[in-house]
């Protein structure tokens, strides 16, 4: 059997899987689209996109970023608390369930790389979209890059080590 046909007949199990039982219409994904475009304003505006204030960030010059780090921190520890507490639905009524993450080395190693690459390029995978549609075309270079990097680790993951 070749490669390719072994891939698609083996099974795929994500480390955070959409428990999701009702398929939205492909029209529903217009709304996500929407919320993006927000997102891409909101992170212009405030200058979350800006290489300078990141490398502000990573030189310790400024707390503008970290403050804006912390609150996302903040905002998302307070949602996943509210959503257990009060056992929140999804709009379509389903149970939002959280997986239990397991911990390994790999991450380490995973978060410096991926530090490193904001470090340099000024760009991570949120902004980076703000990025090009602004105008920043050069950083379509960063999204190959980070493209290229999710497959090889795709490809090695089962290779390396735990």
């Amino acid at each position: 059997m070749q490669k390719s046909e072994a891939l698609i007949n083996e099974e795929f199990v994500c480390d955070a899987p959409n428990d999701q039982k009702k398929k939205e219409p492909i029209a529903g994904n217009f709304k996500y689209m929407l919320i993006g475009i927000i997102f891409g304003i909101v992170f212009t505006k405030a200058e979350i996109i800006s290489w300078f204030r990141i490398q502000e960030m990573f030189r310790l010059q400024s707390f503008f970023m970290y403050g804006v780090i912390g609150t996302a921190v903040v905002v998302g520890m307070t949602s996943v608390f509210l959503i257990k507490k009060f056992n929140i639905k999804t709009i379509s009524g389903e149970k939002i369930v959280f997986h239990d993450k397991v911990f390994n080395k790999g991450q380490i190693y995973g978060g410096l790389i991926f530090g490193l690459g904001w470090a340099m390029t000024g760009a991570c995978p949120g902004p980076l979209f703000a990025q090009i549609g602004n105008g920043f075309i050069v950083v379509t270079i960063t999204l190959a890059s980070a493209i290229a990097g999710t497959w090889t680790y795709g490809y090695f993951k089962d290779k390396l080590p735990s």
